[in-house]
């Protein structure tokens, strides 16, 4: 029990006395005046008694007195031994809590310690000690100060020259490339937050002027995806800038799309609904942008109306169907045809809800309308030319797709100095640093030029006017040589194989497959390459298929460097057919 409640206890105590003592003391009087009441009725009754009676009478009135008298006596003699003894409790509890409070004084005293000053005056965080914020950003420039004059003092000359900051060979500090990876963050971010169809441009060229973006591609993947999934409105903003850094930097749309397939299967294991339209609808816009190749789309479109679809799936089939409906209507007519077969399908079965057949009413309406209300491009964000684009054909179910997620965090790097340097001189490329001096190059040599014509008129007129012929030397002729590199690898030759096959076994139709082929621009001399691929996919098959045979006559119809190169394709396949195995029979 504290001290404060033993007082409030004894102050408790001495008040109920008091009251006791009040009601004692009302009592008494009470009696007294019974007493004397009695008195006079006894007075009145025995005035006729006689004297021994009388005499009796008041022996024991007397004696009933003395003896209520002596008991009343007593009663204030016991409380006032009790309240004695209440107050030498109250002293003696006084003393102790006096002692108790002498006792934690020592304590407290003793074991109390003043904190050292060099503890609050060296200003650290290890000893608990809070540091304010204008007060930490002083303390780091002191440093960088202090930093820059012993990097200066160091790179001094003998004869006092100072060495260039490109020559230091010093790595940067674990601190500085954090800090470093926080502006490239902060300068990323920032850039994307403040993008719209009117800024578009002029934040292109400031991010590439202010952001690594090889070192910070998995920050700019991020930012991205993550933009483009919280604000879909601005999904086709975002496609139209990763359009423009696929094409200076391939490998930043590579890593885009890949996170972008992920998410989608992560969304849609989860049945995530938000997510997954978000992000079907960022894919749409980067086959828009012609970053993706069209059996991507075909593939979510497939993947979400096959089986038994929900009504979730079905909205999302739907709003992506809108997105990607008038390019993909050129790109692949026979493709669309059969995703709006499947829709209406599903009007038919009545296995979706209502709201969801309105939407798809609404669709067919605007695929009536050749999607007019939903153009692939609009021309503030028509930035790239398609000839430049790089298209990735990647597809849903492709294995070992990654995601890198280490290059969302910050990592040391050794060779810190050597990669800024990379990355200047691609600034410089992309940017066209280079261009204006080589410009005012040309121009000073058309002076030069300019200034020896001139030179020359003046000495052919002196020399006229001598009457002597003299020799001028020759002008000096800039010869231009045109450099031709030829790629030994055949890697392009790899790639249009490539193509053609996708195109072959993706194409619906002989009329689309043929249309598609010829848009390839396949050179002359290179026939032979589309030709051995059509007899190889045949060869595969079980059967013959007039597939591949109407795909031949509709390229013999349209060249006649087509007919001749079958000609010689058939003299090779009928000279060669003895090797074919048996079992292709």
């Amino acid at each position: 029990m504290s001290a404060i409640q033993e007082d409030a206890l004894v102050d408790y105590e001495a008040d109920e006395e008091e009251d006791e003592e009040e009601e004692y003391q009302k009592e008494k009087g009470d009696k007294k005046k019974s007493t004397k009441a009695k008195k006079g009725d006894d007075s009145s009754s025995t005035s006729s008694s006689s004297d021994s009676g009388s005499s009796s009478d008041s022996g024991s009135v007397s004696g009933s007195s003395s003896s209520s008298n002596g008991g009343k006596k007593s009663v204030p003699k016991r409380k006032k031994e009790s309240r004695t003894s209440a107050s030498n409790d109250r002293e003696s509890r006084q003393s102790k809590m006096d002692e108790g409070a002498v006792r934690n004084a020592t304590v407290t005293t003793t074991t109390t310690t003043p904190k050292p000053k060099s503890a609050i005056s060296s200003g650290t965080a290890a000893h608990g000690v809070y540091i304010p914020p204008f007060r930490r950003r002083q303390m780091e420039q002191l440093k960088k100060q202090q930093e820059e004059e012993a990097a200066k003092s160091k790179n001094e000359n003998e004869d006092g020259e100072i060495k260039a900051h490109d020559d230091k060979t010093e790595t940067v500090t674990m601190d500085d490339q954090r800090q470093k990876w926080e502006d490239l963050k902060k300068a990323i971010n920032g850039t994307i937050n403040r993008l719209n169809k009117t800024t578009i441009k002029d934040l292109i060229h400031s991010l590439f002027q202010n952001a690594n973006l090889i070192r910070g591609k998995g920050l700019f993947a991020k930012s991205v995806i993550r933009a483009a999934t919280t604000s879909p409105s601005y999904a086709p903003v975002y496609a139209s800038l990763l359009a423009v850094v696929n094409t200076k930097l391939p490998e930043i749309g590579e890593l885009v799309l890949v996170r972008s397939i992920l998410t989608f299967r992560k969304s849609y294991a989860r049945q995530d609904r938000s997510l997954t339209m978000s992000i079907t609808n960022f894919i749409g816009c980067l086959f828009n942008q012609g970053l993706c190749h069209e059996l991507l789309c075909l593939q979510l479109l497939t993947v979400l109306l096959d089986g038994d679809p929900t009504d979730d799936s079905v909205e999302v089939a739907v709003q992506l169907t809108k997105v990607v409906g008038m390019a993909l209507s050129e790109s692949s007519p026979a493709g669309i045809h059969a995703v709006m077969e499947r829709f209406r399908n599903l009007l038919h079965d009545g296995s979706i809800g209502r709201r969801v057949e309105y939407k798809i009413e609404e669709l067919m309406g605007v695929r009536k309308k050749r999607f007019r209300d939903y153009p692939a491009l609009i021309e503030e964000l028509d930035l790239v030319e398609r000839e430049e684009q790089i298209m990735f054909e990647i597809g849903l179910d492709d294995e070992g797709l990654k995601k890198e997620e280490e290059l969302d965090v910050f990592n040391f790097d050794e060779n810190y100095m050597e990669n800024e340097n990379d990355w200047v001189a691609i600034q410089k490329e992309i940017l066209g640093g280079d261009s204006d001096d080589e410009d005012g190059s040309d121009e000073s040599d058309d002076e030069d030029t300019d200034d020896d014509d001139d030179d020359d008129s003046d000495d052919s007129d002196e020399d006229d006017e001598d009457g002597v012929l003299k020799q001028t030397p020759p002008t000096r002729q800039i010869s231009k040589q045109i450099v031709t590199i030829q790629d030994m690898t055949e890697k392009d030759l790899i790639n249009l194989r490539r193509k053609i096959y996708l195109t072959i076994m993706s194409s619906a139709t002989f009329e689309e497959c043929a249309h598609k082929l010829a848009k390839l621009d396949i050179p002359p001399g290179k026939e032979m390459e589309l030709i051995n691929m059509v007899i190889e996919c045949c060869s595969q098959e079980r059967t013959f298929l007039r597939y591949y045979g109407l795909i031949a006559s509709r390229f013999c119809l349209l060249d006649q460097r087509w007919s001749g190169a079958f000609h010689e394709a058939f003299q090779d396949q009928y000279n060669t057919i003895h090797r074919l195995e048996l079992i292709n029979f």
